[in-house]
């Protein structure tokens, strides 16, 4: 089982990586793309059809048109993270406001990393091994926050 991340430009990697990151803690494969919906819709077209992935992270920035574009194209799920720039209204109101038949899953601006844990989360529907890492994930995060109470503890 796998994820596609696409991004719409180079400029939008620091926010992948940020996926990337929680997509290898979690053991789950991935594959990584560059297209423009505007710029180069033959390659995202291809990227579509061709993609092996079960769930799809698309990035863009500005008007952030990338995730929709790959949901028209395709019944697996989308999950759209818009990145934040100039026109921040303009990139999530593209995520979030799809038509009736064409959902995107939307998450805040720039969090790469909730896209990875979302697209974790489909997956571990039907693998054991995500939903134990998933598990093991969220364990860490509640030591985390126990132990940064001790040190501030008065």
């Amino acid at each position: 089982m796998s994820v596609q991340i696409v991004l719409g430009s180079k400029s939008d990697m620091k926010v992948a990586d940020r996926a990337i990151a929680v997509l290898r803690e979690l053991g789950v494969k991935y594959k990584l793309n560059i297209a423009s919906a505007h710029r180069t819709p033959e390659l995202v077209d291809r990227l579509v059809r061709e993609a092996d992935a079960e769930v799809f992270i698309a990035i863009a920035g500005l008007s952030a048109a990338l995730p929709g574009v790959i949901a028209a194209r395709t019944t697996k799920p989308v999950i759209g993270v818009p990145v934040s720039g100039t026109l921040n209204l303009d990139a999530i109101l593209s995520v979030v406001q799809m038509p009736p038949g064409v959902p995107v899953a939307g998450v805040g601006l720039d969090r790469g990393d909730n896209a990875a844990l979302l697209a974790a989360e489909m997956l571990a529907i039907k693998d054991e091994k995500i939903r134990e890492s998933l598990s093991n994930y969220r364990k860490k995060m509640r030591d985390k926050i126990a132990q940064d109470s001790k040190e501030v503890e008065v």
